[in-house]
């Protein structure tokens, strides 16, 4: 298979390369090939470098605060040579606010300070072989833990006047759970059968309140391997069954910054 090959370049002004060149070490050793521009290229250069060298996608790199006038014109700039077919990825000191301008304007994705080089490795291989990441569908539901649904149901079903559509014990979590439906997603009581159950270990250390967070996707065993190969850690490494007979699996909490995320497959989706 032909390694691909990424042009890893510093526009503008900014003197300073030692991340991008940790990058570019971090992608040779995923296997592919990298030509590194140098500092100081204008857009042209970029875009005649990348053009010249064949590459496959484009990495830009910038910590001087320039990046929302300096990718754009690169994006620009391959779309004036006739290259716009060139992917165009970012990163360095970016705010998170201006992510959405730089997509916004042609760059396929902004990875920000202390983005994992594994996950932009993932990310590259994935964009070149068209194997992206579909988007979560919605949130399904979002988990409350509580310590007897019967007790809790008045507040959900008189105070804040959801419906309750079903109540369903989940054997293998150790957990009986109440359906109450809220615009297109759910709220799910989660009340704990024993004391082996997660639930009742989470009641034990932190009390009532929200769980998980629960999105609907399609794909999951696809989904799973590609996060063991970006170093995400999981509960599940293999989908388990979940209420309405869906497939899910867990992703560890320290993934997420302490939120717990569930993802699920609906039976129809697999």
């Amino acid at each position: 298979m032909k390694s691909i090959r990424v042009l890893v370049a510093k526009p503008g002004l900014d003197g300073h390369d030692r991340g991008a060149l940790i990058i570019a070490q971090a992608l040779r050793d995923h296997g592919m090939e990298v030509i590194y521009t140098g500092l100081r290229q204008s857009a042209v250069q970029i875009a005649r470098a990348a053009i010249q060298e064949d590459v496959d996608v484009v990495g830009l790199s910038s910590l001087s605060g320039a990046h929302k006038s300096l990718f754009p014109k690169v994006v620009e700039a391959l779309a004036a040579q006739g290259a716009s077919d060139i992917p165009v990825i970012g990163g360095g000191v970016i705010p998170a606010e201006d992510i959405p301008f730089l997509e916004s304007h042609g760059v396929n994705k902004i990875f920000t300070s202390g983005s994992p080089t594994d996950a932009i490795a993932v990310y590259i291989k994935q964009l070149v072989q068209r194997d992206m990441f579909e988007e979560p569908k919605r949130i399904a539901h979002i988990g409350i833990a509580v310590m007897s649904i019967d007790a809790v149901l008045p507040f959900y079903q008189h105070t804040l006047g959801l419906s309750l559509e079903a109540v369903e014990t989940v054997d293998s979590e150790g957990v009986r759970v109440a359906f109450l439906k809220i615009g297109e997603t759910k709220i799910e009581l989660l009340e704990p059968l024993n004391d082996k159950s997660p639930i009742q270990s989470f009641l034990t250390k932190k009390g009532e309140g929200i769980h998980h967070i629960a999105v609907e996707v399609d794909h999951l065993d696809a989904r799973l391997k590609k996060y063991k190969e970006q170093g995400v850690r999981l509960i599940h490494e293999e989908p388990a069954v979940g209420a309405h007979d869906t497939r899910v699996a867990f992703l560890h909490p320290k993934a997420a910054n302490g939120v717990l995320y569930e993802m699920v497959e609906s039976k129809e989706d697999e």
